[in-house]
């Protein structure tokens, strides 16, 4: 049996959402030190779950409530109350958090609407990251750190016929076209782009499909190239994915844009945007190209593809250190 001294949260979430829940779970405890209570990892096979939950309601120090695509679950329901019930009598705080599928007004019961959300939607112009907001719910303590800037959706649909005359600028040093990088990314189509991406900066430096950019090469790849992939991919993502997006997080958990290689840093990039997971670093195949994917997940330059046999990440080093003097 747990004891109350064991876990800082509980993560209350329908069954729905589970897969999306565990990703949290496995960021607060190997990158922020919080132990959270999930039921996966902490009912024992052959005992009555109903005990440990209300053990777990009646003296743990804090609740995240997950609301995803499905909505809040029947026994979910039930655990929300119990939660806001000890709010009342213990201030434990009992947090909403959206994640990234979350309807846009979320089903929530009148209670919890009054409480602070925390949002991985990431809607707004300009946010503390959320997950930096769910850990200081949990702890108390506010992280100071960079802002991250997110763009909002265009108005109009883009099509794969479309021509010069978009309002994207498609700007090239190398005289690269980005038509169809813009296209894919337009109609969401994340894996095509991904790899239309690796063709696109091959080609800015003067190489081949199937052949790896060098440390030169991406210490001084054409800003205006580097910009115009950037800005394609924030703006069709709105501001989840994108070259700057994944610096800022890199520089938000103690990486320098120096070319130099800070191991902790970079393991901790890897478990916030996703590339690493349960403290491995993920294959190619295993790359989300989904809007579900974290922030920064991204084009996915880090899984080895992009670099024929560099080491995996060593690239990243030189590419936000160019990212930095480009100003992206």
């Amino acid at each position: 049996m747990t004891t109350q001294s064991l876990f800082d949260v509980f993560l209350c979430h329908n069954s729905e959402d589970k897969e999306a829940v565990i990703t949290i779970a496995e960021q607060l405890k190997y990158e922020h030190k919080i132990e959270p209570w999930l039921d996966e990892w902490e009912l024992r096979p052959g005992f009555p779950w109903q005990p440990e939950l209300e053990k777990q309601i009646a003296h743990i120090k804090s609740a995240a409530v997950f609301v995803g695509k499905s909505g809040i679950g029947p026994w979910q329901s039930r655990e929300i109350y119990g939660f806001l019930s000890e709010f009342q009598e213990r201030q434990c705080p009992v947090i909403p958090v959206l994640l990234p599928d979350a309807p846009h007004k979320p089903q929530l019961p009148i209670f919890l609407r009054g409480m602070t959300w925390v949002d991985f939607r990431q809607q707004t112009r300009v946010y503390t990251p959320p997950m930096d907001k769910l850990v200081w719910g949990i702890t108390g303590e506010k992280k100071r750190q960079p802002i991250v800037e997110v763009i909002p959706p265009q108005s109009k649909t883009k099509h794969s016929n479309q021509t010069d005359d978009s309002d994207d600028d498609l700007s090239s040093e190398k005289g690269v076209d980005y038509r169809k990088l813009r296209d894919l990314l337009a109609a969401g189509k994340w894996k095509e782009a991904d790899y239309e991406t690796y063709l696109m900066m091959l080609q800015a430096v003067g190489r081949k499909e199937n052949d790896w950019i060098t440390e030169e090469e991406l210490l001084n790849f054409p800003c205006t190239d580097l910009r115009t992939i950037d800005q394609l991919w924030v703006k069709y993502s709105n501001g989840r994915f994108g070259f700057s997006v994944q610096k800022k997080i890199y520089l938000d958990v103690g990486g320098k844009p120096d070319g130099k290689y800070y191991q902790e840093a970079w393991k901790k990039f890897g478990d916030r945007v996703g590339w690493r997971v349960k403290q491995n670093w993920i294959s190619y195949d295993e790359v989300n190209f989904d809007t579900s994917a974290l922030v920064g997940h991204l084009p996915s330059w880090v899984a080895g593809r992009w670099v024929g046999v560099v080491v995996v990440g060593f690239v990243g080093f030189f590419l936000f250190s160019r990212i930095e003097t480009c100003k992206l």
